[in-house]
């Protein structure tokens, strides 16, 4: 029933953005009165970003609202409209979204957009695989936990606005320099505080195994009570096999991220005796304007604390 209703309402948000939704002539669409591009992102990491490189230059509509699973998820009357008329429409790729099946690239077909408009945010990052045995080449999309992956996350953005509206190449590149300027600064940061922590101690244990790039990246030892966010999450069997790992490896540590159920972990707790940080750490979201973690910058410094205070105590 929800898909039938979804249907019938993209279907009429169709019929109204061809009556009234064109473009004119000078590139301005019927409803907005300036010439800021018109840019729709998948979820809330990749609109910071947007914003950021963007300025005031760009008006951005985020999809995925802070507290929803960007895995799945069923686009808004208003959403299917932005989709419509945006000039450019970024996704992470990397199966966030669901694949070309999935949700993200649905929305894209029914509106009829442009597909050289659409970009994936993702493009020149190695792609790491979970889930083990049979699905082993499903990818594992959590690649912006780490910051070198935002860098390139970045140089994406910025080449395809650039792409799009070339005019203002300078301005987006000046725009960009800076912010890339930040985020490698976070890059050697990481490498820095991460590598004080004594190797015994480098055992980062997550509900999700959303960390394994930056586990990658920064030679950290991964445990966690699931590889892919399913309705199969936190069973008997995970929770016993996440003991065992927190025994064996003697983590200093649990970590519980910010949109995920906390009660496995918890069980996981009572049954080793290794405490949950009393702070969470964040996978795939940021939040809200005003909120402690409210861009991907404050993002990244803040699980950087979070993982070298909970593993140096």
């Amino acid at each position: 029933m929800r898909k039938l209703l979804m249907a019938v309402v993209m279907g009429t948000l169709l019929i109204l953005a061809a009556c009234g939704g064109e473009k004119s002539a000078s590139g301005d669409d019927g409803n907005n009165g300036d010439d800021k591009l018109q840019i729709v992102t998948s979820f809330t990491i990749i609109k910071d970003l947007a914003e950021e490189i963007g300025g005031d230059l760009v008006e951005v509509h985020n999809l995925v609202p802070t507290g929803t699973d960007p895995h799945n998820y069923e686009p808004l009357p208003e959403d299917i409209k932005h989709a419509t008329d945006a000039d450019v429409l970024f996704y992470n790729g990397m199966n966030l979204e669901g694949g070309k099946e999935g949700w993200f690239f649905k929305m894209i077909n029914s509106v009829g957009q442009d597909k050289d408009n659409v970009f994936s945010v993702t493009d020149g990052i190695d792609p790491m695989y979970i889930g083990g045995g049979d699905k082993k080449k499903e990818v594992n999309p959590h690649a912006f936990i780490d910051p070198s992956a935002g860098v390139q996350m970045a140089e994406n953005i910025r080449d395809a606005i650039i792409e799009v509206d070339p005019d203002r190449e300078e301005q987006y590149k000046e725009e960009a320099a800076a912010y890339i300027d930040k985020l490698k600064t976070i890059e050697k940061d990481y490498e820095k505080k991460l590598s004080e922590i004594p190797e015994d101690d480098r055992i980062i244990v997550t509900s999700e195994r959303a960390f394994q790039y930056l586990a990658d990246s920064y030679d950290l030892k991964e445990g966690f009570v699931f590889e892919i966010d399913t309705e199969e999450n936190g069973t008997p069997e995970q929770i016993k096999n996440l003991v065992s790992f927190v025994e064996d490896n003697d983590a200093p540590a649990l970590f519980v991220e910010s949109n995920v159920d906390p009660r496995p972990m918890e069980t996981v707790s009572q049954e080793s005796g290794i405490p949950i940080y009393d702070k969470p750490i964040y996978s795939d979201e940021i939040e809200e304007e005003g909120g402690e973690v409210d861009t991907y910058v404050k993002y990244l410094n803040y699980n950087l604390d979070i993982l070298y205070d909970g593993l140096t105590r």
